[in-house]
């Protein structure tokens, strides 16, 4: 099936474009925060995957031929979270780092047997009342201490979790 949406790829077309270049994402990391700015909380999503096992996961996707980053985050945030979440995107585009996914296992601590990606990767504060839509089964929320127990790491597939630990490292939450 080929999208008609102008930027995206036939299924044919990705899977040859995936093989021979790395392919560009966005990842957000929604928190929510209190008053001073501390995170109090962490959501992650609940997927099935294509093989049928059940994970924890970050917002995350591709950005399309000819799109802003910022617009593909908040088009990710919107896809995952719902159209309320009211997610607080940074004036500042910086990641709070680059992950680096491989098909081969074990170059980074990311992984993905697809492809070679590059993410650029965000925590974002969300206000608003979070649905997840499309392929998401649910949106849980998780104390900073929670998501990084070894509990909910494992659940992460492909350094998901090690992404995660370091977003919490970056404001402050070490464990």
């Amino acid at each position: 099936m080929t999208e008609t949406t102008p930027g995206w790829l036939s299924t044919d077309e990705l899977e040859m474009a995936r093989g021979h270049m790395p392919i560009l994402y966005v990842e957000a990391v929604p928190v929510r925060v209190d008053d001073s700015g501390e995170v109090t909380s962490v959501g992650l999503l609940l997927r099935i995957g294509a093989d049928g096992t059940i994970s924890r996961t970050l917002v995350s996707g591709r950005v399309m031929h000819h799109e802003r980053v910022r617009d593909a985050l908040l088009r990710h945030l919107e896809k995952d979270l719902g159209p309320v979440a009211l997610p607080r995107v940074p004036a500042s585009l910086q990641p709070f780092t680059v992950a680096e996914y491989f098909p081969t296992a074990g170059i980074t601590p990311y992984h993905d047997p697809r492809q070679h990606a590059v993410s650029l990767a965000y925590i974002v504060p969300v206000a608003g009342d979070c649905r997840p839509r499309q392929d998401a089964l649910d949106l849980v929320w998780f104390s900073p201490q929670e998501a990084a127990s070894p509990a909910v790491q494992g659940e992460m597939p492909g350094g998901r979790g090690a992404l995660l630990k370091q977003a919490l490292a970056h404001v402050g939450h070490t464990y």
